[in-house]
C-alpha cells in the first residue's frame, strides 16, 4: 500500500470512529438514534442475554487482543506498520456497529428517576463522562490514538517517533482517565434498563480486567521503573494522589519512551 493509499485508510479509518463514537452516546444515552439500547422488539430473556454477552466479549477479546505487542507484530508483517493503528480502530469500530445492529433490548426496568432535577443532573454526568474521555484524548495525543499521525509521518516520509512518557492534565491525577470517563458515561441513566444494567456490568468488568491485567503489564514492561513509580503515586481510576516526577535519568534499566497509550 503506498503512502497516498495509506493516508486515504486513515482518515477513513476514523471517520468511521467518529461516526461510531457519536453513535455511541445516542446508543447509550437513549436519544437521537435510529436504535438504541433499549429499543427494539423484546425476545426471550436467555437468548437476548446470551446474544448481548456474545457481542460484548467479541469486543473484548478484539479491543484487548489487537492490542497485545504479539498481535502488532504479526499484523506489520501482512499491512505497512503505518495503518496498523489505523487498522486497529477501524475492527474496533466495525465490532462496535455489529453491536449495535444486533443487541437485544431487555426493556424491564431495574430502576427509574422521576425528579426533573435529579435527572437533569445525571444527564449532567452521562455528558461530562464522554467530555472527560475526549479531553483525556487530546491529553495523550488525539490524533496518534486514532492513527492519524502515524499516516501523515509516512505520507511525509517521516520515521515514526514516540511521543515518549508523558503525564499531563487528568494523567496526574488518574491513571486512565479515558477509561474513567467511559465508567461515568456508561453508569449515569435516569433509567437503567436490565440491557443497559448488563452492558455496564460487562464493560466495568471487562475495563478493569483489561487495564489491571493487561495493559498495565505492557506498560511496565514498556517503562520499568518510572511506570511503577507513577502507579505508586497515582490511582487508576479514583482520583486519590497526584503524580510527583521523579528526578530520574531520560532511560534506565534499558526502557524505551513510548507513549502511554502504545498498548491501550
Amino acid at each position: 500500500m503506498g503512502k497516498k493509499m495509506s493516508m486515504v485508510y486513515g482518515i477513513a479509518a476514523y471517520a468511521v470512529f467518529l461516526g461510531t463514537a457519536l453513535y455511541a452516546i445516542g446508543f447509550i444515552g437513549g436519544f437521537g438514534v435510529p436504535k438504541d439500547i433499549d429499543s427494539g422488539q423484546p425476545g426471550g430473556f436467555g437468548i437476548s442475554l446470551a446474544v448481548n454477552v456474545a457481542l460484548l466479549g467479541l469486543f473484548a477479546v478484539q479491543h484487548t487482543g489487537m492490542a497485545r505487542q504479539a498481535f502488532k507484530s504479526w499484523l506489520t508483517r501482512h499491512v505497512p506498520s503505518a495503518i496498523e493503528r489505523s487498522t486497529y480502530v477501524l475492527m474496533s469500530s466495525v465490532i462496535l456497529i455489529l453491536m449495535y445492529l444486533l443487541w437485544q433490548p431487555m426493556p424491564q426496568v431495574v430502576w427509574n428517576v422521576e425528579n426533573t432535577v435529579a435527572r437533569g443532573v445525571i444527564m449532567a454526568l452521562f455528558a461530562g463522562g464522554w467530555l472527560i474521555f475526549l479531553a483525556a484524548s487530546f491529553m495523550i495525543h488525539h490524533f496518534d490514538l486514532f492513527g492519524l499521525r502515524q499516516v501523515w509521518m509516512n505520507m511525509k516520509g517521516e520515521r515514526y517517533r514516540d511521543l515518549g512518557f508523558r503525564v499531563k492534565g487528568l494523567y496526574q491525577y488518574v491513571r486512565h482517565p479515558i477509561q474513567v470517563g467511559f465508567l461515568i458515561a456508561f453508569w449515569a441513566t435516569p433509567t437503567m434498563t436490565v440491557g443497559h444494567l448488563v452492558f455496564s456490568m460487562a464493560t466495568t468488568a471487562y475495563i478493569v480486567i483489561a487495564v489491571l491485567f493487561f495493559e498495565e503489564h505492557d506498560l511496565v514492561k514498556h517503562f520499568g521503573s518510572r511506570y511503577r513509580q507513577y502507579q505508586q503515586q497515582v490511582h487508576a481510576f479514583m482520583p486519590i494522589g497526584r503524580y510527583r516526577k521523579p528526578r530520574l535519568p531520560e532511560t534506565q534499566d534499558g526502557e524505551t519512551a513510548t507513549d502511554l497509550h502504545v498498548v491501550a
